[in-house]
């Protein structure tokens, strides 16, 4: 018979895998403090002692579900959770800062904007889902507490439209997923569907199918069908649409045009946080707003800044950006570069901005661009991280002109082991 083992929990692993006494016994969903038992091959039975952080999943699908990892503990837990995880990998990488650093909480449930959910004909039903923990097996799912409410309420409205109309279940069977987004006050919403790229468009169908969507979800604004090739990922090509092409989506003072498929953070609590931590008592001349996507921080800070540039490759954001950028002023300006060109020139042209702040994909900014901005020199950097990793890399390239005045961690993304860094640097003398 096998036999069972008991631990002491001591701390937690990223992605939260816990740390006991045997290095490879990592169950996950356990708690520092806690007292386990696992099976002679590590699956965890029994939680005997639990945490006094512990509390009940608002999810029937957690732990199944791939999505969320951390509902079974409270907002403050998580939160030391992950900062714990930031403190491991700045230490690791011999970075240098404040001992205090602020983490940001807001609701923990119904914060999401946007949710994707793949699409699966389970029987001669179609269903929504997400993918099942560790695998890429269709988990079909009844509700998603994380997000906002009209978001599920809105899925549930298009199965329903697809089991009576043959338009609209004709886009959704020939879907691999669909992207739902919502405004600030969740009046408005935009449906994306991805399909393979030879999907046939039939005369007047996407028309016909959001009309019948709006019977059951009103609140839908525009659909689109957005050509993505499994191998390489989107094509760039529409290959039908209906309604408005995108949502304007506010935050503070600021009103931003979002495209169909076009990106935006998705805490709709703590989106104005993150802007003020950002932009709070930040003015002078020359701004760069790096990797801008949008506007949502160059849309600020030219409002006081005698000049900002925003940079993002991506062509239709930064037209958007633009737009809105000379509406403020004509010395503002959007360029579509990525942001090592952009660099590489400035360099060349030895321009000095007086602050620069860049909020990279999950890639993080890179070293060579780091390295570029040594060259530089801006006064000040503020850096918007999503990953730590690869946060902690771009510091250790950043440490030979750039110190760390102050830290914040703000949990855009509660119930997950996801979380939002602000970094403030400020150059050394």
């Amino acid at each position: 018979m096998s036999k069972t083992r008991v631990f002491e929990v001591s701390g937690e692993y990223y992605g939260g895998l816990a740390k006991t006494a045997d290095p490879d016994v990592r169950p996950a969903f356990v708690l520092r403090n806690e007292k386990i038992e696992v099976s002679a091959d590590g699956t965890l039975l029994h939680i005997l002692e639990p945490a006094a952080e512990r509390v009940q999943p608002a999810c029937p699908h957690f732990e199944a579900c791939g999505g969320c990892q951390y509902q079974m503990t409270d907002a403050n837990e998580q939160g030391d959770i992950k900062r714990r995880v930031l403190l491991n990998e700045l230490h690791g990488a011999g970075i240098d800062f404040p001992t205090e650093i602020p983490v940001h909480l807001a609701q923990g449930y119904g914060y999401r904007n946007r949710i994707r959910l793949r699409v699966e004909r389970v029987g001669d039903v179609l269903r929504f889902g997400y993918n099942e923990r560790g695998s890429t097996r269709f988990l079909a799912i009844e509700e998603c507490p994380i997000a906002a409410s009209v978001l599920w309420e809105t899925a549930e409205a298009l199965l329903r439209a697809a089991a009576r109309d043959e338009d609209v279940a004709y886009w959704l069977s020939s879907a691999s997923d669909v992207e739902l987004f919502a405004n600030e006050t969740l009046e408005r919403v935009q449906v994306t569907l991805s399909v393979a790229p030879r999907t046939k468009a039939k005369q007047g169908s996407i028309v016909r199918a959001l009309a019948a969507m709006q019977v059951d979800a009103p609140k839908i604004v525009g659909v689109g069908v957005l050509a993505v090739d499994p191998r390489i990922g989107p094509t760039g090509k529409t290959v039908a649409e209906a309604g408005a092409a995108g949502l304007v989506y506010r935050v503070l003072d600021e009103a931003y045009w979002i495209a169909r498929g076009g990106f935006f953070q998705v805490n709709r609590f703590l989106l104005p946080t993150l802007v003020e931590l950002v932009t709070r008592e930040r003015r002078g001349g020359l701004a760069w707003d790096l990797f801008a996507g949008v506007g949502l921080f160059s849309r600020v800070l030219a409002r006081s800044f005698d000049s900002v540039v925003a940079v993002e490759s991506n062509a239709r954001a930064t037209a958007d950006n633009q737009a809105a950028l000379k509406k403020i002023g004509p010395q503002h300006q959007a360029v579509a570069m990525t942001t090592v060109e952009f660099l590489r020139v400035a360099v060349t042209q030895r321009e000095r901005p007086e602050l620069v702040v860049m909020d990279p994909p999950r890639a993080g900014a890179g070293v060579e661009a780091c390295e570029l901005l040594n060259r530089v020199g801006a006064p000040s950097m503020v850096y918007v991280s999503c990953d730590p990793v690869t946060l902690a890399r771009d510091l250790a390239a950043l440490r030979a002109k750039y110190e760390v005045r102050a830290l914040h961690l703000v949990d855009l993304f509660p119930q997950t082991f996801h979380m939002e860094t602000v970094v403030m640097l400020e150059r050394r003398s």
